[in-house]
């Protein structure tokens, strides 16, 4: 009896909940194609889900398909629904530079991963604006004087030969089979952040239980967002927090440090004697200068690691790629590294060094013109904004400029790989900087894309001079995937020996 009772309970609602759900999906069909407009992209929606599964399933063809549906149209954007969000993808360089200019509360707030906020806490280098964000700029600008990044160029020239060492001793164990070079990068990467960042303020103990929270956050960075125990995503936002707490105690000791009148031997200590300078000028506490506590400035100190791993590794995969699979260049960069440096001197490349390998310079910025590492500059529009004449983005909107997109455009044969376009004779940087977005552009732009092309340099010209290499090829390894930054399909399968 109870069963029937409650299934002719079910008969009898049924309608009004098909009712309840088909008038969700009619206002939600509706307000997506409000938002839309006239402007291109698909006319219905999946109800709820929008088009998330593709993306997905394919990210890259699914921005592809975004790009395709913005050249086409001539509009130069297009629109599209992920879960619940109205998305507005941005392919024309000019559309770009509009949202990047526009960053501040009542236009675009930059977000740079879509549920970023809650994953990486409000007090943040990233989604600060205004003049807060210009004060705070202006007190990490002493971090990238030339000095500091002489500093850093020996730092991590030590850790990438030592990486080296590492990986010369893994071919010989494999017998010389290939291995995933991009892994290999990744963990140089993190290690050489560290070190230039922290320094030896990172004891091998907080150094172990930093790698694990580090890789805990990473899974939860590319998983779906849901802030539940036993989810990644939950794991990686309470990664975040102890992550923090290790760089707060570093900035603390780093403090002590430089009290003690050390001269500054890592990033954190150039950082912190300029804002003790300020404190003892002001005359008034620490606690009243701002963005000068241990807690905020381990934060920011997370927000250059995460800026500088992922994107980099991308960069370095890239490269190597990219010169196996253009021998003349290779040879070109070979060629003036062994005129400038040599393995057998046993001495670091320079500052100096660096500012004459103009080649390797324009191999290292081709790189990153060709394979932009971070595609998208994921932004949300704070109140309505008029892209077009035509056009207005509502409030509430995620928003993509593509910085990948923006670096075909305008540049001579954009499709080929051609360090020369950024030579003294073709100048092609200048012509088309304002399509050169790899840093960003506007209040936001990188304010370490210094160090981070330096860095690019420094691997391409000491891997080239040591190594011998060859991709170990399969049916589609150059395929771009995003893991969140683009990479080779086969994450560069490689094969390595001493040259």
């Amino acid at each position: 009896m109870g069963s029937i009772f409650v299934w002719s309970i079910l008969v009898s609602i049924t309608p009004y909940l098909l009712s309840i759900i088909s008038l969700f999906v009619f206002i939600e069909q509706v307000t997506y194609l409000k938002k839309k407009k006239a402007s291109p992209g698909p006319i219905l929606v999946l109800p709820f889900l929008g088009n998330v599964i593709q993306l997905i399933r394919n990210p890259t063809k699914f921005w592809q398909d975004q790009a395709k549906t913005a050249t086409d149209s001539n509009c130069g954007f297009s629109a599209n629904y992920i879960i619940g969000k109205f998305i507005v993808f941005i392919q024309n360089s000019e559309l770009s530079h509009k949202v990047f200019a526009n960053v501040r509360p009542d236009a675009f707030h930059l977000i740079c991963h879509p549920f970023g906020k809650k994953l990486f806490g409000e007090h943040n280098l990233i989604y600060l604006s205004g003049q807060e964000h210009k004060d705070l700029r202006a007190r990490i600008a002493p971090n990238f004087t030339a000095k500091a990044l002489s500093t850093y160029a020996s730092l991590q020239q030590s850790m990438i030969l030592q990486h080296f060492k590492k990986w010369e001793r893994l071919a010989i164990q494999n017998d010389n089979k290939p291995f995933r070079l991009r892994f290999l990068c990744r963990d140089m990467n993190l290690d050489t952040s560290l070190t230039v960042f922290v320094g030896p303020y990172l004891n091998k103990k907080s150094r172990n239980a930093f790698d694990k929270q580090y890789d805990m956050f990473n899974v939860g960075l590319m998983a779906f967002p849901v802030d539940l125990p036993c989810f990644a995503f939950h794991k990686a936002r309470r990664a975040v927090t102890r992550l923090v707490e290790i760089l707060s105690d570093c900035a603390k000791e780093s403090k002590t440090a430089v009290q003690s009148g050390r001269p500054p031997v890592c990033l954190i200590d150039f950082w912190m004697q300029e804002l003790l300078k300020e404190i003892q000028e002001s005359g008034s506490g620490s606690n009243e200068v701002p963005h000068s506590s241990d807690t905020e400035i381990g934060g920011y100190l997370f927000d250059f690691l995460y800026a500088a791993q992922d994107a980099s590794t991308s960069s370095l995969v890239w490269a190597v790629t990219l010169l196996e699979q253009n021998p003349e260049i290779l040879s070109k960069v070979r060629q003036e590294v062994s005129q400038i440096w040599s393995p057998k001197s046993d001495k670091l490349i320079t500052a100096e060094n660096l500012r004459e390998m103009k080649y390797t310079e324009a191999v290292a910025r081709e790189v990153m013109r060709y394979r932009t590492p971070a595609t998208l500059v994921p932004h949300i529009a704070g109140e309505d904004f008029q892209l077009t004449d035509s056009y207005t983005i509502p409030k509430g909107t995620i928003v993509f400029p593509s910085v990948f997109e923006s670096s075909f455009q305008g540049f001579t044969e954009p499709e080929q790989f051609d360090p020369d376009r950024f030579s003294e004779n073709r100048l092609e940087d200048e012509e088309h900087k304002r399509n050169f977005l790899v840093f960003g552009a506007g209040p936001h732009q990188c304010i370490g894309q210094r160090y981070a092309v330096n860095h690019l340099m420094l691997f391409i010209a000491m891997f080239t001079t040591l190594f011998d290499f060859e991709r170990f090829r399969t049916d589609g390894c150059d395929e771009i995937v995003y893991v969140p930054t683009i990479c080779p399909k086969d994450d560069c399968l490689v094969n390595i020996s001493l040259r």
